[in-house]
């Protein structure tokens, strides 16, 4: 019935139709629906039912445990704060998700606003990006980001980092990393903190007040500020691996984020050589910091494992770094690419204090450098061969 309805209306939205205009909003509505049923008309193509919008979908199925888990972990905090213990699973549910669906409204609503409006005017289809940035944004950013600073940073992002270039595909630097980054670094207060990170009000008479006095500071803050209590406990590690720690909403576990890869690499969405090396990056800059320690990083701060665990190091390693369009295309290169993100996400994180997470600087850093690196693979590889052919005359 779907179907039937929308070759009924079709009609209406093609060239000389009375809502041409919209034409790029009813493509794109359509093909997120259904599989387009163009075809090429000219030249040589293999065509299978995997296009760019199914691509994003999978994305998008692989951050639901994060999304789900962040639902709970946002609800654990808050109620934890405030010294709440008799509440349901459900109940937990709903207070997270009460407290992230504004977020995801606004972020997709901003975004999808402005890429609707850019295709009109270039008479283009409507990409389909955004379907993965605008559920990435909210998963990387505090839980108590007011929702204009979303927007504006969504709107900064999506037009001076995608769009000005030529819209999906053609961005130099990943767009949600983008708007992270220019909420740190235009709002630091509501980026950082004791608080920034713990859901502070009841929502719907579910949870409550956070006291005045809580310190719902992260690991990565608390060891900043010299201090290593939290390291210190039974069982802390395996509980950074499950995530029930203060962080950014989507961040914190990172069990739920290797199920994400998991689905990414059996679908053959993302890159393993990308993955694997930013964790052996990761592995072998934490060594080099525990061997060689100094005043800024003492010894025995953090263990390397305790580094993949801890902050957003596994979220940008399976779900950042990997992003096809930043990322490095060359297998040696994606190797590299991969590798030098992890070495300089913990090289920042263990020796600048003022800022204890690495990884979103990482990944921006080596999206500039990718083209770099795919440029002396590619020119390594023909001067090989040339210097094969030579040896072969």
């Amino acid at each position: 019935m779907l179907r039937k309805y929308l070759d009924k209306i079709k009609p209406n939205f093609e060239p000389g139709g009375k809502l041409q205009a919209f034409r790029s909003v009813f493509d794109g509505f359509e093909t997120f629906l259904y599989t387009p049923r163009s075809t090429s008309a000219s030249g040589v193509h293999v065509h299978d039912s995997i296009d760019s919008k199914r691509v994003m979908i999978i994305v998008v199925l692989a951050l639901m445990p994060c999304l789900f888990f962040g639902m709970y972990n946002t609800a654990y905090q808050n109620f934890t704060a405030c010294g709440i213990t008799d509440y349901t699973f459900w109940q937990a549910m709903a207070y997270g998700f009460l407290a992230i669906l504004p977020r995801i409204v606004v972020t997709y609503a901003v975004g999808l606003g402005i890429e609707f409006i850019v295709a009109q005017w270039r008479g283009e289809e409507i990409q389909e990006g955004f379907l993965v940035t605008g559920i990435l944004v909210p998963l990387i950013c505090p839980i108590t980001t007011p929702l204009w600073m979303l927007a504006v940073a969504t709107a900064f992002s999506v037009i001076f980092v995608k769009e000005v270039f030529g819209g999906t595909g053609f961005n130099i630097f990943n767009v949600a990393l983008v708007t992270r980054a220019f909420l740190f670094f235009a709002y630091p207060a509501s980026m950082s903190g004791d608080k920034a990170f713990i859901a502070s009000e009841p929502i719907c008479g579910l949870g409550g007040y956070v006291p005045d006095g809580f310190s719902g500071a992260t690991p990565l803050g608390m060891i900043a500020n010299g201090s290593t209590e939290f390291l210190s406990q039974a069982g802390s590690t395996w509980q950074a691996f499950l995530g029930l720690i203060p962080g950014s909403f989507g961040e914190t576990s990172t069990l739920c984020i290797l199920i994400g890869a998991a689905l990414l690499l059996l679908t053959g969405i993302a890159s393993w050589r990308i993955m694997l090396s930013v964790f052996i990056g990761g592995l072998v800059m934490g060594w080099i910091a525990n061997t060689f320690p100094s005043d800024l990083y003492p010894a025995s701060t953090m263990s390397p494992i305790d580094q993949l665990v801890y902050g957003g190091f596994a979220f940008a390693a399976v779900f950042m770094a990997t992003d096809p369009v930043t990322a490095a295309r060359t297998g040696i290169g994606k190797y590299i690419y991969g590798f030098l993100v992890g070495v300089i996400a913990i090289l920042i994180r263990v020796y600048n204090n003022g800022y204890p997470e690495g990884a979103m600087l990482a990944v921006l850093l080596m999206n500039a450098l990718a083209p770099l690196i795919d440029y002396c693979v590619v020119q390594a590889n023909i001067n090989r061969r040339m210097r094969r052919a030579r040896s072969m005359d």
